[in-house]
């Protein structure tokens, strides 16, 4: 049975993971089931986009960078509020431009008693810089370039990412001259916009398509033989450094019983089972950033930095210790960012009898989100099990690789709906049709239904899909596709 599914190998095709053939077949099965031919494929390239263009909203506090936001998503959904510091934490959100998707980082938390305001904003803004594909860079029109916003501008030119520059507060066409006054920053052309009243955002985003590249670039290990990337995150002083002066025999970190010794990423290249592997310790993650001082606020941005950029996030939680919400945090960060994981236990050899039992209950109740990743009990002081960090490594990467054929999930869909049918509602009982898999790394399905899906049975497809399939150590992306009642679509 599972020698019909395979890790992806093979460069994409223009249908995402599907093949000229399987894709053929899967349209000719939609149509029979009555599915505008539109829909699906606008549904499979959805599915299967793999990452999207990430465009960064950055500027100093109050220019109207959530105002912004809310444009160009077309909701309310950021935060806004006539002072400066509102947003605290980075918010992404989906949007749509002139037929092209992309994700927007609406950046904050920018306070003057973090760091003083520049070098807060800079931490902000090399954060949002390094991990975008372009960057709207907000000035407000009416004050005029500050000393902040020229510490911005250098930021940018060093990073070398497309910049859009956003002329903000430009109300009406008397704001017109104080906007031209921005050619000065030497970073292009300043778009008049008022993000308030909607006026000028067209041309802006006109902009910001030309800027955006169409894919971007993966910065992790591709078939060619790049070194896969291995974050280690997790909270301070729980053995991050430790761990990986373990795995390279030698001391190669800082390590102190004083929490957050590490600042700064580390990558090293470490040989293990023949095979190099680029490892990353990163600082510890403590509370929201906003609630930080000093270098610990930097230290969060750059670890989330770091996340974005590995292939698998190992999470080192303290065993001795329990459970925390900034352990569920770090979880959460690293399953949203769809990243293959690996649950490092460490400290195990300090654990008596009791401590055990309660920390199996604890990982059932607070940990059961990530029940399918591999897990292996460490210690990072004595070398305890670190022979197993490998394999667990190399199952959640298997995992996060591996495609299911066509033919064979919707033979296994079908089995699934007549044995465990959708519950009744409304008098009405939606079907799941037929699926295709149409994206890795990590696996992300599209399913066409007759009817609403509910999240309790998405939720049970999800554990059948594991069950029958593997997919250890991977999150997994479930998206349905109604279909409309004919004669509704015009």
């Amino acid at each position: 049975m599972n020698d019909q599914i395979q890790p992806e190998g093979s460069p994409d095709h223009e249908h995402g993971a599907l093949g000229d053939s399987e894709y053929a077949e899967f349209m000719e099965l939609a149509a029979e089931e009555g599915f505008d031919i539109e829909d699906v494929e606008g549904a499979i390239e959805e599915a299967g986009h793999g990452p999207l263009p990430v465009l960064a909203v950055v500027g100093r506090p109050n220019v109207g960078k959530s105002t912004l936001v809310n444009r160009i998503i077309g909701r309310r959904e950021a935060v806004v509020e006539d002072k400066p510091g509102v947003t605290r934490d980075r918010v992404t959100y989906e949007a749509e431009w002139a037929g092209r998707r992309f994700k927007v980082v609406d950046t904050g938390g920018w306070e003057q008693d973090v760091l003083g305001i520049d070098a807060s904003v800079a931490a902000q803004a090399e954060y949002a810089i390094e991990t975008a594909d372009a960057v709207v860079f907000v000035v407000d029109s009416t004050v005029g370039v500050t000393d902040t916003d020229e510490a911005v501008v250098r930021l940018l030119r060093k990073a070398n990412k497309p910049v859009v520059l956003c002329a903000n507060k430009v109300d009406g066409p008397s704001g017109e001259a104080d906007a031209t006054a921005l050619w000065s920053l030497g970073i292009g052309e300043p778009h008049p916009v008022s993000s308030l009243h909607g006026r000028g955002t067209g041309d802006m985003l006109d902009a910001v398509i030309e800027a955006l590249p169409e894919a971007p670039p993966q910065t992790f290990g591709t078939a060619v033989g790049g070194p896969r990337r291995i974050a280690l995150i997790g909270r301070p002083n729980v053995g991050k450094s430790s761990l990986l002066n373990k795995v390279a025999n030698e001391d190669r970190v800082v390590v102190n019983e004083l929490a957050g010794t590490t600042r700064d990423p580390v990558d090293e290249l470490i040989e293990l089972g023949g095979v190099t592997w680029k490892f990353v310790d990163t600082a510890g993650i403590r509370k929201k950033v906003h609630l930080q001082s000093g270098a610990d606020y930097y230290a969060s941005l750059r670890t989330a930095a770091a996340v974005e950029k590995a292939e698998v996030a190992v999470i080192l939680i303290d065993a001795s210790d329990s459970i925390s919400v900034q352990d569920q945090r770090i979880v959460t960060m690293a399953v949203d960012a769809g990243r293959a994981i690996v649950m490092a236990y460490n400290k195990w050899d300090t654990l008596d009898e009791e401590r055990r039992y309660y920390l199996e209950r604890e990982i059932e109740t607070e940990l059961a989100q990530v029940a399918w990743a591999p897990r292996v009990n460490v210690s990072a002081q004595t070398g305890r099990h670190m022979e197993k960090l490998v394999p667990a490594i190399e199952t959640a990467l298997a995992g996060w690789e591996t495609r299911v054929p066509t033919g064979r999930l919707n033979s296994f869909l079908g089995e699934l709906v007549a044995s465990h049918p959708h519950p009744v509602r409304g008098g009405k009982q939606p079907r799941i049709l037929f699926g295709t898999q149409a994206g890795t790394k990590p696996p992300r399905f599209v399913l066409f239904a007759s009817g609403f899906i509910e999240a309790g049975y998405r939720r049970f497809i999800e554990r059948r899909l594991r069950e029958e399939f593997g997919f250890q150590g991977t999150p997994i992306h479930i998206s349905v596709r109604v279909r409309e009642k004919r004669g509704k679509k015009k």
